[in-house]
């Protein structure tokens, strides 16, 4: 068996995470603790107790998700003895996932990695006036025929409206962003073109399309001044789709990102063709391991989010 870990995206998040492991492991409390000291922000009592409107907050959420993550893989390391380059050919992070990823391979520290995410949410956040962008999930339809629906929507807006393919995340699961009217006309367009689903998504701000370029050049600003050591094994970016580890090119792909396409379909195709067979979901929530066999009917996914999970996965070494 050859695995990847991957670390999950914004979304996952529920009141609740973290607190088992934080319970019952004190390397993960230690993640926890420095997570709220370099943020000089309760993080951890908010992702325990709630409540979920504060916790989804995107500033909010990233850092929390990123801690969970890592909690885990510090039990597997303190804890389980595990070695990383022993263990996994690659890591990846679905969007602020790829943090995570980078932070659990060693090309960040979990301080540097919260306060970059906190960063990244506010810059997020604040990029594109509230109701103005939009988000929208089109279920079956691959990213050919979306890229289609998204050219028509485009033409057919009257104020030059953006709508670009966000997120493509499986075969028939592509996620839509930009402008309001816009990503509404792709909607309906995406029906009449046969999608099974097409719907707005809750969110705050149309992540991943050019009306990011705001949080894009905030970010560009934060990741300066940020040294990236070369991860333990190499990264399989958002936005290649394929490995790296040379610091400034992870620098450089992590403000690309920002603005740039998750192309998670691709980046599970290019783990599966370099030899993996398991994916390893290190954190809340188990939609990326959901998504594995919709890509790679020859792969598994395995998600490892409670102390009975780490156990298990463990015993599986």
């Amino acid at each position: 068996m050859t695995r990847a870990f991957v670390f999950p995206g914004q979304g996952s998040q529920v009141v609740g995470m973290g607190k088992e492991l934080s319970e019952c492991f004190s390397v993960a409390r230690d993640v926890f603790e420095e997570v709220n000291d370099s943020l000089g922000q309760n993080l951890s009592r908010l992702m325990f107790e709630g409540p979920i409107e504060e916790l989804t907050l995107t500033e909010n959420a990233q850092p929390a998700l990123m801690a969970v993550s890592l909690a885990v893989m510090r039990v597997f390391e303190k804890d389980g003895g595990m070695e990383l380059p022993k263990a996994a050919k690659f890591v990846a992070g679905h969007s602020l996932g790829e943090y995570s990823a980078l932070t659990a391979a060693g090309a960040l520290t979990i301080s540097e990695a919260a306060k970059l995410l906190k960063a990244r949410g506010l810059a997020m956040q604040q990029a594109v006036p509230v109701g103005v962008g939009a988000m929208a999930a089109l279920l079956g339809l691959d990213i050919g025929p979306v890229e289609e629906v998204v050219a028509e929507a485009e033409k057919a807006s009257i104020d030059g409206g953006i709508c670009v393919a966000a997120n493509d995340n499986a075969d028939g699961q592509v996620v839509l962003s930009g402008h309001k009217a816009a990503v509404e006309a792709a909607i309906e367009i995406a029906k009449e073109k046969g999608a099974k689903r097409a719907m707005l998504l809750p969110v705050s701000a149309p992540f991943h399309c050019p009306l990011m370029q705001p949080a894009a050049d905030a970010m560009a600003e934060k990741l300066g001044s940020v040294t990236i050591a070369p991860p333990r094994v190499p990264l399989v970016a958002n936005i290649t789709a394929s490995q790296v580890s040379d610091p400034d090119t992870i620098r450089q792909l992590l403000v690309d990102q920002v603005t740039g396409r998750v192309r998670w379909r691709e980046s599970v195709l290019y783990m599966g063709e370099q030899g993996v067979t398991d994916l390893v979901e290190l954190g809340v929530g188990k939609v990326l391991t959901g998504m594995v066999r919709r890509i790679n009917r020859e792969m598994t996914g395995t998600a490892v989010q409670t102390p009975a999970d780490i156990d298990a996965f463990l015993k599986s070494l």
